[in-house]
């Protein structure tokens, strides 16, 4: 339990994808990277189904994801749903490591093409090095995706280090921490937390944005205060002065916005997360759709999270409630959670995305671009709130 405590969350790691057609090495090359059997190997095509992900520590690169996916070449009834699952597990990756061999390489080149339109670092990869016919496949790869592969063998561990070195390179172009609270909060500053504890938080944890907000603020070495909505004018009173901010769940953003001191900024969890997240221009934009729907309108709704629905769940229960209250009862909203996201978004009229704490952020991007270029306005639960609450003029954002 120690250790699970003090993992990093999978959404803040680095993922690291490995991709290509079945039997290319993907599972031998992953468990020759990790230094263990993480992912079956077998010579039968197929062997590997769903994704296969393993948290690890890599000097350099730091926390990361290594993610085992199934052949993007599989067949048949359920190889195409294991194809969709890789579809997904490449919408999450940061760096791509395509394993590329001696046969045609048609599709091996449109995933490449597809990662590279996106600005996802892609490394080819030609595993069993060891094998006759390696330079001269190496050789074949470069001239056909334009960029030279790293030649690598799982069973040697030849190529290993050159791999960790590309893989260090991408880098840069591919990860670039993003701080929750920005400069909304600085060394010093006092800032209060209204955190209420509903029932969809576990006995004695924390959900998850609190707590990177909560260690975000103390490695700021800010003054961090934190009471239940029921506590916050106590808190404000025992104060010597104001908070210079005030983060609230967003729920009860109308109760803490009548309390707040003039001096003090209002923001939410999920707010932050919408701009350490996603795309908080994206976001603003959108939420003024909410103001054109009507009972004929259709709202698609995204949790990410997968937990059972309980009475007073925010985007299963209240969300839809406030929303049908202002747009009428007969709007339809659609609620969809997980890695579930429909392609064609065009029959909605908005999409709400949740705070998206469990997804990391390429994943999130994905998500809004795909929004973005079927023209479907897309928002956040805590700014979709700020604006039904008429509050959200009131409310910080780090841009």
């Amino acid at each position: 339990m120690r250790a699970a405590l003090q993992e990093t969350p999978s959404a803040n790691r680095i993922h690291i994808g490995f991709f290509g057609k079945r039997n290319s090495g993907k599972s031998s090359l992953l468990n020759a990277f990790a230094g263990q059997a993480v992912s079956i190997v077998s010579d039968q095509a197929g062997t590997t189904t769903d994704p296969v992900n393993k948290p690890m520590e890599i000097p350099g690169l730091g926390p990361c994801v290594l993610t085992d996916t199934a052949g993007f070449d599989d067949v048949g009834m359920l190889g195409g749903q294991r194809v969709e699952k890789t579809k997904q597990a490449a919408e999450k990756a940061d760096i791509v490591l395509l394993l590329c061999g001696a046969g045609e390489l048609q599709t091996e080149k449109a995933w490449y093409e597809e990662w590279k339109k996106r600005n996802v670092p892609v490394i080819p990869v030609v595993s069993r090095s060891d094998m006759p016919g390696a330079e001269k496949t190496a050789s074949y790869v470069e001239d056909f995706l334009g960029e030279a592969p790293v030649l690598v063998s799982a069973l040697t561990g030849d190529g290993l280090v050159q791999l960790r070195e590309r893989l260090l390179r991408a880098l840069p172009e591919t990860y670039d921490p993003v701080s929750i609270t920005g400069s909304l909060a600085e060394r010093g500053d006092t800032v209060l937390l209204v955190m209420p504890q509903d029932k969809q938080a576990p006995g004695g944890r924390l959900i998850l944005p609190q707590v990177q907000t909560i260690r975000e603020l103390l490695d700021k070495h800010c003054i961090v205060v934190s009471v239940t909505p029921e506590g916050l004018a106590d808190a404000l009173a025992g104060l010597r002065e104001a908070p210079k901010l005030i983060i609230t769940d967003s729920q009860v953003f109308g109760t803490v916005c009548g309390q707040k001191p003039e001096k003090s900024m209002l923001t939410s969890f999920s707010v932050l997360f919408a701009a350490y997240k996603g795309d908080i221009e994206y976001y603003i934009q959108g939420a003024s759709q909410i103001g054109t729907l009507t009972e004929t309108s259709r709202v698609l709704i995204a949790e990410c999270c997968t937990h059972a629905p309980l009475d007073e769940d925010i985007g299963r229960v209240r969300l839809p409630a406030m929303l049908r209250k202002r747009c009428g009862a007969g709007l339809a909203v659609d609620i969809v959670s997980g890695m579930d996201f429909p392609e064609d978004l065009t029959g909605y009229d908005l999409i709400i995305q949740c705070g998206a704490c469990m997804f990391n952020r390429r994943y999130v991007m994905s998500r809004i671009n795909r929004a973005r270029m079927q023209g479907v306005p897309m928002t956040n639960y805590g700014i979709a709130i700020a604006w039904i609450t008429g509050i959200l003029d009131q409310v910080a954002v780090e841009r």
